[in-house]
């Protein structure tokens, strides 16, 4: 399982820590948040306990209202249940009550330097575990971007990615990772390509060395990380193997439990590989948007033969 501590959202957001500075190695392993309402009321069958607790202006103003007497029987109720931490929003103001019970606790309470809505804040959280906590795998292979649809390069070592991602990059298409690509599983249909930060913006070229795309192309040639549309696995020419119908049957590759649609592009001195990649990734966005060339050539003889 991934570690993610409280002390990396306290560096990653910039919050100030109110209590428990000595607790801030605690680990968070649910990768949403939980802005406790019902539990307010005494309803805690659903409580998710793990899970980081965001306190907004709704929350704090409805504890304010209370008596002291109240207030204190509600937040001692959650407070008892260990969550891992308590983030308070919005710039809110008056939080004694809150304070002396997560040092009773040894809870750490947190809260945002910049004032922001707590919807944002959350959003901004939410996204930043669920990338830390995603189950990953990584294999051997390039990712590109190329028109905004992130494409993995497969194949066996020598038969050419890295060197058809760089003339892709020539074409203004942006390099994702090399040799080594990060695979990280964010929902049960995305998974999301990136580097593993040792090879970051290099691509290793045979015959060449090593280059830094970003020092040699700009920062326009690189993207840190991209959401996986196509499997692409370039192989050697086979003779009599291409299969030559208006359209092929879909395969896909699967990848921890999703699967991305699989295309296999044969080598051959004098074919344009990079263009070939280009083509499958717009008749890919095509497909997305319903249209099928195959399907409207079908029609087109249809209507023909009807004279």
């Amino acid at each position: 399982m991934k570690l993610l501590t409280v002390e990396n959202l306290v560096r990653k957001f910039s919050l100030k820590v109110l209590t428990g500075e000595n607790q801030l190695q605690q680990t968070i392993t649910q990768s949403r948040s939980h802005r406790p309402g019902l539990e307010f009321v005494g309803h805690f069958d659903f409580f998710p306990t793990e899970r980081v607790q965001i306190l907004g202006r709704k929350e704090i103003t409805y504890l304010h209202k209370l008596s002291i007497e109240e207030r204190q029987m509600r937040i001692g109720n959650i407070v008892k249940y260990h969550p891992p931490c308590f983030i308070v929003t919005a710039e809110q103001k008056g939080l004694t009550y809150l304070t002396q019970y997560c040092v009773e606790e040894g809870i750490p309470l947190l809260c945002t330097n910049e004032p922001q809505m707590t919807s944002e804040f959350i959003a901004k959280l939410d996204a930043y575990m669920v990338k830390t906590l995603a189950p990953e795998t990584a294999i051997h292979g390039v990712c590109v971007n190329v028109y905004g649809m992130g494409i993995l390069l497969r194949g066996k070592s020598g038969v050419g990615k890295s060197e058809t991602a760089h003339t892709l990059i020539g074409r203004g298409h942006r390099l994702v990772a090399d040799d080594l690509v990060v695979l990280k599983k964010l929902s049960p249909r995305t998974i999301l390509g990136t580097h593993d930060g040792k090879t970051k913006e290099f691509l290793a070229l045979r015959s060449v060395g090593l280059l830094n795309v970003v020092r040699l192309y700009g920062r326009k040639a690189f993207q840190d990380e991209t959401r996986i549309a196509l499997d692409i696995e370039l192989t050697k020419w086979q003779k009599n193997a291409l299969n030559n119908e208006l359209e092929n049957e879909p395969t896909f590759t699967e990848y921890m439990g999703v699967q991305i649609p699989h295309i296999e592009i044969q080598l051959q001195p004098g074919r344009d590989v990079a263009g070939l990649i280009e083509a499958a990734a717009n008749n890919w966005l095509l497909k997305q948007q319903g249209y099928s060339a195959a399907e409207e050539f079908m029609r087109r003889l249809e209507s023909d033969s009807s004279w």
